[in-house]
This record gives structure tokens, C-alpha cells and sequence, in this order.
């Protein structure tokens, strides 16, 4: 299979500079989307392999769907926590387009957002729209892959087969390090480098707990990953969401105002800054994993079945959200942690993966044994990277104008024409307003005792 198609914002060979990120949102939100595309190419991309994203495109024409069926081998889907309420049209919109590819279509990856005890007793407002999505795959694929065992629960809840439907394979960003991980051994002091992530959604207790963490250490730095959050770092515009008031959100924090955080535009960028730390300890997913890839002991926090399930199946060091409290002690926590952990299951998953995409007829690099040389690594060297924005806070005066004016005009054309475009949609016709017909006069009713009274 040559010719791969894949949804993803960017390939990893394109090299995309903070403001057309910003532009056209090719981190799908979270520039943790880079990762487990990454890890998907990096054991499948042959020498002569071309990579083709769809830069997240939701709407095809039939024209464009023929020139796929035409040009393309397979079409890679990719999938963070895409079975929740507010992805159900997209989720439709993938259907409607894996119906009339004639290509192999194969999820390699996706997963559940529920709580951290999910409730498959009452259904959920996505149900139909997964099995329709899920069905359509399955006519273009062997299986579907799917992130942790919960997420498998709740296809087989659905009706579909675990084993010959669907299989866990984790997260595909895990294997970007092949068969073997490598962790180094902890050694933790005060003054050691530790790199904190976290989100909005991040339950109360532990935004309190990482707030202690920076207490401990003077060389703590803190790592975003969603959209909004590399606009405050390029622009100093707020990220204007609701949250704990710890959480930072302004570029008067003091995480953004002394320049404790970057923005990483590219994979590679991100691991080398990880490797540099000493620890890595927050509730993001992909904030840990790519402490782990880089070498770094990390402590992962889940706070619900998306995080908990892959936290599970890679055996991620951990500690969860519900057993924190005001008295947890990160000293605690680094003493108690088994930093190796996931070294132990590594092999044994990296298989299975690989045994998914053998069930689904995709070739690998590792058909033949371990190959001498990876492609898709030594194709990363030919790229030039963009290096990670630091803070709109320490930015000069000369900077501070070129971000705007790279930004801001491409931003105000970009609203231009989606208004323009909105302005110009037909106007849903006015439903016709049938008159009811006229109600009959009441009959007469006998006056009571009271009536006549009253109205005397």
C-alpha cells in the first residue's frame, strides 16, 4: 500500500508554522492528535510510501470521493475519544464517506468519553451513530481497533464482536518507540526539572495537588496541548473557559508570564523537551506518553474511562484522580512509583498491534523481523521543524507586531467569509401557518346561586 491516506490535520513531513495551526485547527484541538498519528506512520511508512492527510475534511463531493477511490490504497482513520455526544456529526460525516469509498477503511484507534465507572445500562445520544459508523468500517475492513477494554465493552454492548469485530490495541502513539521502551531510573530531588500537564476538565482535588507540586520544585514548567491554549501563548489572548481558578488561563499567570511553558508544533520537538525532564506528572494522556517516549519517569492521573482504560492497558504509572486528596505528597507519590512499568507490557502490546494491522492486510516495517533502519524516521531528519512558541509575555515589541500581522488578517478574512457564507445560505422556507378553524360560541349555562348573586 503506497499511496496512505489518513485523517489528520498535517502529515508530520509538512512542517506548519503557530498561525496556520491556529488558522485551520490542524492539531484537531489537541496537539496530542500528533501523537498517535505519528506512532501509526512510523511502523507502516515504507520507503516509497505517500502520506496523504485529509486535513480533518468533513464534507466530500463525489467528484473528490472518485479521486480517492482513483489515487488512494487505504484510508487510515485515527481516533481520539470519538464516540461522545458533540462528535456525532462528525461521526455521520465519516459514514457518509467510508459508504461510497471503494479503498480499505480501517480505525486504528478509538475510544470511549464516560465517566470513570462507565454506565452502559441507559443508552447514550451516540449509540446509532457508532453502529452506523462502526458497520460501515467493517464492510472495508477486518476489524476495528479499538484503544483499552472499555471501549471494547461497549462495542460488544452494541452488539458487535469482540475478536472479530473489534480489539483492544491501546494507543498507537505508544508504539513510536517500537517493541522497547526505555525509562530512566528516577532520581528526583528538589532541584530536579518537572514538566506538569493538566486540562480544564481536571477534577478540583487534583488542580489543588499539581498547585502543591509547583511548591516543591523551582524548575517546574507547564505543558498545554489544546487549541485555545497556543493562541494565549501566540497572542496573549485569553482562554476564556470555565474552570478551577488555578488552572492557567491569562497571560498574567505566572505559568505564561515568566515563560514556564512552550507550545510544541511537531512531535519531535516535543520529545526532546520531554526527554530534558526529570519527571513528567499531570492528567493528560499524551502529556504523559510523551515523557515516557522521551525517557522521562511519568506519573499519570486519570480521571475518567478514556485516560483510565489506556492508563490500564499500557500499564501507565499512575495514581488516580479519586485517591487524591489535600494530604497527597508528590514525594509520596515518586517513592511508591514503579517508573518501569510499562516497559514490561511494551512487547507484548507492540505484538498485538501488529498483529491488528496483519489482520487488516496493512504491511509493516517489521513483516520481516526488525528492520536495520526505520523510513519513516529517517525521513523526520529531511523535515524542518517548527521550533515550539514560547510566551506572547516575553516576546519583544517587533515580535509581538509580526504574530499579530501574521495572524490577525488571515483571521479576520477567515470570519469574512464564514459570514459572507452564512449570509448568502437560502433561508429555510416558513413553514405554512394553518388558521385554525373558529371555536364554537360555548352554550348557555344556568346560573348558579353565586352568579346571580354577584351579579346584582
Amino acid at each position: 500500500m503506497k499511496n496512505i491516506y489518513i485523517r489528520a490535520g498535517m502529515s508530520p513531513f509538512e512542517s506548519f508554522p503557530a498561525e496556520k495551526i491556529l488558522l485551520n485547527n490542524s492539531i484537531g484541538t489537541n496537539v496530542g492528535n500528533f501523537l498517535y498519528v505519528y506512532g501509526i506512520l512510523r511502523n507502516i511508512t515504507q520507503a516509497d510510501s505517500v502520506i496523504t492527510p485529509n486535513y480533518y475534511k468533513q464534507k466530500y463531493s463525489d467528484a473528490e470521493i472518485d479521486k480517492i477511490n482513483q489515487t488512494q490504497d487505504i484510508f487510515i482513520i485515527p481516533l481520539a475519544d470519538a464516540f461522545r455526544d458533540d462528535f456525532i456529526n462528525s461521526l455521520k460525516s465519516m459514514t457518509k464517506l467510508v459508504k461510497k469509498l471503494t479503498i480499505p477503511c480501517v480505525i486504528i484507534g478509538v475510544g470511549l468519553r464516560a465517566p470513570f465507572e462507565p454506565d452502559f445500562s441507559a443508552p447514550y445520544k451516540f449509540d446509532e451513530a457508532v453502529k452506523e459508523f462502526v458497520s460501515a468500517v467493517l464492510e472495508k475492513s477486518a476489524m476495528v481497533g479499538v484503544r483499552g477494554e472499555i471501549t471494547s465493552a461497549y462495542l460488544s454492548h452494541l452488539g458487535f464482536r469482540e475478536g472479530t469485530d473489534h480489539m483492544a490495541i491501546g494507543c498507537p502513539s505508544m508504539y513510536t518507540a517500537g517493541p522497547e521502551l526505555k525509562i530512566r531510573e528516577a532520581n528526583i530531588t528538589k532541584d530536579s526539572r518537572v514538566c506538569i500537564n493538566s486540562s480544564v476538565t481536571t477534577p478540583d482535588n487534583v488542580h489543588e495537588f499539581l498547585d502543591r507540586v509547583t511548591k516543591e520544585f523551582d524548575d517546574w514548567h507547564f505543558v498545554p496541548q489544546v487549541l485555545s491554549e497556543l493562541r494565549l501563548l501566540y497572542t496573549g489572548s485569553p482562554y476564556i473557559a470555565k474552570c478551577h481558578p488555578l488552572y492557567p488561563r491569562r497571560i498574567t499567570d505566572e505559568t505564561y508570564r515568566t515563560g514556564k511553558s512552550e507550545f510544541f508544533l511537531n512531535v519531535p520537538t516535543w520529545f526532546e523537551y520531554m526527554s530534558k525532564a526529570d519527571l513528567s506528572i499531570g492528567s493528560r494522556l499524551h502529556g504523559n506518553i510523551a515523557g515516557i517516549l522521551g525517557g522521562t519517569p511519568s506519573i499519570l492521573i486519570p480521571k475518567d474511562a478514556r485516560v483510565r482504560e489506556l492508563s490500564e492497558y499500557h500499564d501507565i504509572t499512575r495514581v488516580n484522580a479519586s485517591d487524591i486528596d489535600e494530604n497527597t505528597s508528590v514525594w509520596d507519590l515518586i517513592d511508591q512509583a514503579d517508573f518501569q512499568q510499562p516497559c514490561h507490557k511494551q512487547e507484548a502490546n507492540f505484538n498485538r498491534f501488529l498483529g491488528f494491522l496483519d489482520k487488516n492486510e496493512i504491511p509493516h516495517i517489521y513483516k520481516d523481523g526488525t528492520p536495520e533502519t526505520i523510513p519513516f524516521m529517517e525521513r523526520m531528519k529531511e523535515v524542518d521543524l517548527q521550533p515550539p512558541v514560547t510566551t506572547f509575555a516575553n516576546c519583544t515589541l517587533e515580535e509581538m507586531s509580526a504574530r499579530f500581522e501574521s495572524y490577525y488578517p488571515e483571521y479576520e478574512k477567515k470570519m469574512k467569509k464564514a459570514t459572507t457564507k452564512s449570509s448568502k445560505a437560502p433561508a429555510k422556507p416558513a413553514k405554512p401557518v394553518i388558521p385554525e378553524p373558529p371555536k364554537p360560541e360555548p352554550a348557555p349555562q344556568p346560573q348558579s346561586f353565586l352568579d346571580k348573586l354577584f351579579k346584582k
